[in-house]
């Protein structure tokens, strides 16, 4: 009897031991658990984002109108099936009646669906007719797909002339690199440069790309347009709340596909009016004179800064490259002496784009990152590119 009472008490004290170790591992799980992202993806979604445009709002109606007609008729034809199987089973003596058509029947099982499948095609049809009218924008932006970032040109309206490039925020690359990402709630969704536009105002966005296809999608704006190089489609949006929204692109387009998050920024009419005044103030500032001759601490110390933010996702931080990814250490090209192989380079891209063209870069910054990758890691060339070199190869 002792020796079971203290085989009760070890079963007990074990007991005990593993609560307090479910309870901490719980414990740390919840203090790891991510939230909900306003404006982007939540824990445990099911329905659609929460719509901030008409559009949006309107295919969510379209949505849940054809989920109930769709569960309606399920449940009527379901369930006739069902009392049918159930009612005249052969334990109770059914007997099948032998009958040929029923015109009746015939005409209902026709005219019912006709109802049916006109009733959600008229509402869908307005939806879809007004997700293509771009006309009147109040403004036109053109997003182009990288691989694997976004570029934004203001074509038209207020802010006209600026443009940016938009790229996965490079602590939240590494964060995924290192394969032990912390619990943040904007994981792979957070850009250097979001797209900025005012709240109330029709943006126009047009849609291409550089390489292969990317697709611009942000669910909280019911858009998702395809971005095929050679081609320009375009789609539309009306914020009428301000805040942050997120999406990313929605046509796998290689190894980075994951990395290509966007950021949309909507301000009032004020802040937005601001952040134009303070970009154009930042794009005369960059605005540098291409036969300004530079030296070269200053290069490498500019092209480091513009290496780190397009190239270092794809080449790294170190310039081995990785896996298809040619090395920029020890490159052949890099190390040639003639300097203008390495500018056709970004300039024109190569290998079918896996190396994407780069000239939407300003000549400054694609001849300091030159000089930087001719001057790094191992590669001690002393050789500088200034911008007029850069400009010449552009003619």
């Amino acid at each position: 009897m002792k020796m079971m009472n203290t085989r009760v008490h070890q079963l007990g004290r074990r007991m005990s031991q593993l609560a307090v170790t479910l309870g901490a591992a719980l414990a740390s799980h919840a203090a790891l658990a991510v939230n909900d992202l306003p404006g982007g993806p939540a824990v445990n979604q099911l329905n659609l984002h929460p719509p901030v445009t008409k559009i949006a709002s309107e295919q969510m109606w379209l949505h849940n109108m054809m989920l109930f007609v769709c569960l309606a008729i399920f449940v009527a034809v379901f369930g006739v099936m069902f009392y049918s199987i159930f009612k005249h089973r052969k334990s109770k003596g059914a007997v099948s009646a032998n009958f040929h058509e029923s015109v009746k029947v015939e005409i209902a099982w026709t005219i019912v669906p006709f109802i049916i499948v006109i009733g959600m095609a008229l509402p869908a049809t307005k939806v879809v007719v007004a997700m293509k009218d771009t006309t009147n924008a109040d403004l036109t932006i053109k997003a182009t797909g990288y691989q694997w970032k976004w570029g934004y040109d203001y074509l038209k309206g207020e802010g006209e002339g600026i443009g940016f490039l938009s790229t996965l925020d490079v602590a939240q690359r590494e964060m995924s690199n290192s394969g032990k990402p912390e619990a943040v709630d904007n994981y792979l969704l957070k850009v250097d440069n979001p797209l900025v536009v005012p709240v109330g105002k029709k943006v126009r966005i047009i849609t291409t790309a550089n390489d292969v296809i990317h697709a611009w999608m942000v669910p909280a704006f019911g858009v998702k347009q395809d971005a095929i190089p050679g081609f320009v489609r375009d789609t539309w949006f009306r914020a009428e709340k301000e805040g942050d929204f997120y999406g990313q692109c929605a046509e796998l387009c290689g190894k980075e596909h994951a990395y290509m998050p966007i950021h949309v920024k909507v301000l009032s009419a004020a802040a937005y009016t601001a952040w134009v005044d303070g970009e154009k103030k930042k794009l005369a500032a960059k605005a540098d004179d291409p036969s300004k001759v530079w030296e070269l601490p200053a290069l490498l110390a500019r092209g480091e800064k513009v290496y780190n933010a397009n190239c270092a996702a794809c080449h790294k931080a170190d310039g081995k490259g990785a896996g298809p990814i040619k090395p920029l250490d020890g490159s052949p090209v890099v190390l040639n002496d003639d300097k203008l192989k390495q500018v056709a380079v970004l300039l024109n891209g190569q290998n079918n784009g896996a190396m994407p063209s780069w000239k939407q870069l300003g000549d400054t910054d694609i001849a300091a990152v030159i000089t930087y990758t001719k001057n790094n890691w191992s590669n001690k060339t002393g050789q500088v590119v200034q911008p007029a070199e850069v400009v010449a190869a552009r003619k």
